[in-house]
């Protein structure tokens, strides 16, 4: 028989931040790395809404999705990793990368939504000056044939 697993253990050490949400969409749980990512404590996340960490501009995108999301207890990104803008407490912009998971109760009921984040904001900075010095390279090959 394998040992007991501490859930909260577990939830402590994890790199990435784990943030569950009710059904009205309050936070509920939020592990030490949504506080080292996001810079909220765990006291002033828990009881508040995700708006805290989602941009403004996405704002209604996000509670379109959470909702349809609580209705039908689907989501597409329980697999599928969902990469969008996010902001800090300090209001610095971020690049977050995350799955999402359904809680039911025993009625079958979706009781909570969560989402394991990761922040990939310097990857994201990475490959877009990446993506931009090959556009450049590219650019400076075609001129250089076009001008033969």
């Amino acid at each position: 028989m394998p040992p007991e697993i501490d859930l909260t253990a577990v939830m402590a050490s994890i790199g990435d931040a784990v943030v569950v949400c009710d059904a009205k969409g309050d936070v509920v749980v939020w592990n030490p790395a949504a506080e080292r990512i996001f810079g909220f404590t765990e006291a002033e996340a828990l009881g508040q809404r995700m708006d805290m960490i989602v941009p403004e501009r996405l704002r209604k995108r996000h509670w379109e999705g959470y909702e349809q999301s609580m209705q039908t207890g689907k989501t597409r990104y329980a697999h599928d990793v969902l990469r969008v803008p996010a902001v800090d407490k300090a209001g610095r912009a971020m690049s977050i990368a995350f799955t999402v998971f359904m809680l039911y109760g025993p009625d079958g009921k979706v009781t909570a939504c969560g989402s394991v984040i990761r922040d990939e904001t310097e990857r994201f900075t990475e490959d877009r000056a990446l993506r931009k010095r090959v556009a450049e390279l590219e650019a400076l090959v075609a001129a250089g044939t076009s001008g033969s």
